[in-house]
């Protein structure tokens, strides 16, 4: 699909490949980091389209809630994904595993570089 969506959609999916493991971003965070400040609710229809496999359980809502309803069958997945890679949760929001202070505090507030 040639166009503009096509354009959005592999930039939405360059930056979710990039999510480390142990890492989340939020939907918002994924948007800015791809260039497209404020698209935020297209971010997961975008990586639904991807061809390839993406590591869509490290996106999370901008409060660090998973996007499922708490107990669904969806949510447990994600969050047994997220804590296979060390994530935790309190009061049901994730903590990321490690904070890596080599990281500049602009990298870690609005994600990865082109």
């Amino acid at each position: 699909m040639p166009g503009p969506q096509n354009k959005f959609d592999r930039a939405i999916w360059k930056v979710v490949s990039a999510i480390t493991p142990g890492s989340v971003m939020a939907y918002g965070e994924v948007a800015r980091a791809a260039g497209y400040p404020r698209h935020a609710r297209m971010v997961s229809k975008a990586m639904s389209r991807s061809p390839d496999a993406l590591p869509w359980f490290r996106v999370v809502r901008s409060d660090r809630t998973l996007a499922f309803e708490s107990g669904t069958e969806a949510y447990n997945k994600q969050r047994g994904l997220l804590e296979k890679e060390g994530v935790r949760f309190i009061d049901g929001k994730v903590v990321a595993a490690t904070v890596d202070e080599t990281k500049d505090l602009d990298e870690l507030i609005w994600g990865p570089e082109d």
